[in-house]
């Protein structure tokens, strides 16, 4: 008799609801940004267990300093909800915010960021300073670090290595300044 009960499977279970999942699904936006020349940073954001933004750096492509992954995910979920107050959403993303990307989040009310790996010279997470748990400001999110972090990890540094090796050879556009 084959028993179906879902504990009783070998198969592993997607989680869909997991911070792995979103994760992952950050990660698939910072390919893109990969793809494009840009660094490599993704980002998701999900409200009551569905995505309803996601966006990749876009600065090169875009000509916009601000052009962040996160920046570009809160416009979006700002247009999706139909409120600049996101105090029901979470932001997976693949590298720990900036300073101005943890300013918009602390405005927006983010309840929650995850992100794969930590920046400790720019981090404004945790890294070098944590604006997002600033006493002094109006909200503060939860922060949940190191979620994929060698996978988010291995593809800045892939393509830090790339851009380098491009320099060398002297094909012109140094990403690295970005």
């Amino acid at each position: 008799m084959v028993s179906t009960n879902p504990e009783d499977s070998e198969d592993p279970i997607i989680d869909l609801a997991s911070d792995t999942f979103f994760m992952g699904q950050a990660l698939r936006q910072a390919q893109k940004a990969y793809l494009d020349e840009e660094v490599p940073v993704g980002a998701v954001i999900v409200r009551e267990g569905r995505i309803i933004a996601r966006s990749h750096n876009q600065v090169e492509t875009l000509k916009d300093a601000t052009a962040h992954a996160e920046m570009l995910a809160l416009t979006q979920a700002q247009e999706s909800t139909g409120d600049w107050r996101l105090n029901d959403c979470d932001l997976y993303v693949s590298k720990e915010p900036c300073p101005m990307c943890a300013g918009a989040i602390v405005h927006c009310r983010i309840r929650r960021v995850i992100f794969g790996c930590g920046d400790p010279k720019g981090g404004a997470a945790g890294g070098f300073i944590n604006l997002l748990q600033q006493p002094t400001l109006n909200h503060f999110s939860e922060v949940t670090p190191g979620v994929l972090e060698e996978d988010s990890k291995m593809l800045l540094k892939s393509f830090f290595l790339e851009a380098r090796t491009k320099k060398k050879a002297g094909s012109g556009d140094d990403p690295t300044t970005r």
